[in-house]
């Protein structure tokens, strides 16, 4: 499901998105190449993106005109989501009077047995990628909500410390650690972030599907279409079938917000790890901030280190060694 699926086919559309710094450093960067020559008043740049204009503007307003704008707009809101898990995004779309989009519950899917999985740390330069199932009954939605389990964006890194302990008391839950370095020898033109994340998201299910049978649905929040999800995984021994695949899947099924929550906890800790093995604090994200950190850190220990603690296909790795000279 994406943003204008409400929105008549071949359909003109605008949507607005409010957009960070960071984000804004990346759709910079992104639409160099494609920016038109005449860029209107207030605005960075305005550029083309197959059958999409596109115009971000100096008070970080990010528009997006055309057939496609909803599957664009979807990108960089997803993008934005990584950056700044903390925010909430907001975006409007034409004709909608400015409302934003309300999710409405699907009760099926929230009061089920379901096996969910989400991931953190695609979109943080530094520190690992995590992806996470988990498997949650009916009888563990009560136990879920009177701890506060959410939309994990829209809790506190503080609040996830002190309920995951708990939680992995009672949820069976399966997660796996990508390393900075295992990213980097991985990654290439034939293996992208989605195509890892999606053999990542396989794994996990397949760990709880095999174990468990009462499960009514298996979801993966979705961050690809189906058939390229199943595209990616076609190499795979083992193949998860019968996932739902939801937009926003976090505020709809408690197996995915605890997938995300888990995932977070487990992120943070790594994250901590790797801050302490350097002797600097690092931030998350890939703003200027994270360029100001890595150039301390090749400084102190040279370049090699990203190796071990950054996704070094990330532009910020050329701003580093570059700053670094």
């Amino acid at each position: 499901m994406y943003l204008g699926d409400t929105m008549p086919k071949n359909e003109v559309k605008t949507y607005t998105v409010k957009v960070s710094e960071n984000t804004m450093d990346k759709m910079k960067e992104y639409f160099e190449d494609k920016k038109r020559e005449k860029t209107p008043p207030y605005a960075v740049f305005q550029a083309n993106e197959a059958d999409t204009v596109v115009t971000l503007y100096e008070s970080g307003k990010a528009v997006f005109q055309g057939i496609s704008a909803d599957i664009d707009a979807n990108i960089w809101i997803e993008t934005e989501k990584h950056l700044n898990p903390d925010k909430k995004v907001t975006y409007k779309v034409a004709g909608s009077e400015g409302k934003k989009k309300i999710i409405t519950k699907n009760n099926n899917l929230y009061y089920s047995n379901s096996i969910g999985s989400d991931e953190v740390g695609t979109g943080d330069y530094f520190g690992p990628i995590v992806v996470t199932a988990a498997y949650v009954t009916k009888d563990n939605i009560k136990f879920l909500e009177d701890l506060g389990v959410r939309d994990s964006k829209k809790m506190t890194d503080e609040h996830i410390l002190k309920i995951v302990p708990e939680i992995i008391k009672k949820i069976p839950y399966s997660c796996m650690i990508l390393s900075n370095k295992d990213y980097n020898s991985k990654y290439n033109e034939n293996m992208n972030m989605n195509k890892i994340k999606a053999i990542l998201h396989n794994k996990v299910l397949l760990d709880l599907t095999k174990e468990y049978k009462n499960v009514d649905y298996v979801v993966v929040d979705q961050f690809t279409t189906p058939s390229l999800f199943y595209k990616y995984i076609n190499e795979s021994i083992e193949k998860q079938q019968n996932i739902t695949f939801v937009t926003k899947a976090e505020d709809q099924c408690l197996s995915v917000a605890c997938g995300a929550i888990i995932s977070r906890y487990v992120f943070i800790k790594e994250f901590d790890k790797l801050s302490k093995m350097v002797g600097v604090t690092l931030p998350k994200g890939a703003s200027t901030l994270v360029d100001e950190a890595g150039v301390k850190i090749v400084k102190q220990h040279g370049d090699a280190i990203l190796n071990e603690i950054a996704k070094c296909n990330f532009k910020n790795t050329e701003k580093i060694k570059d700053l670094a000279k």
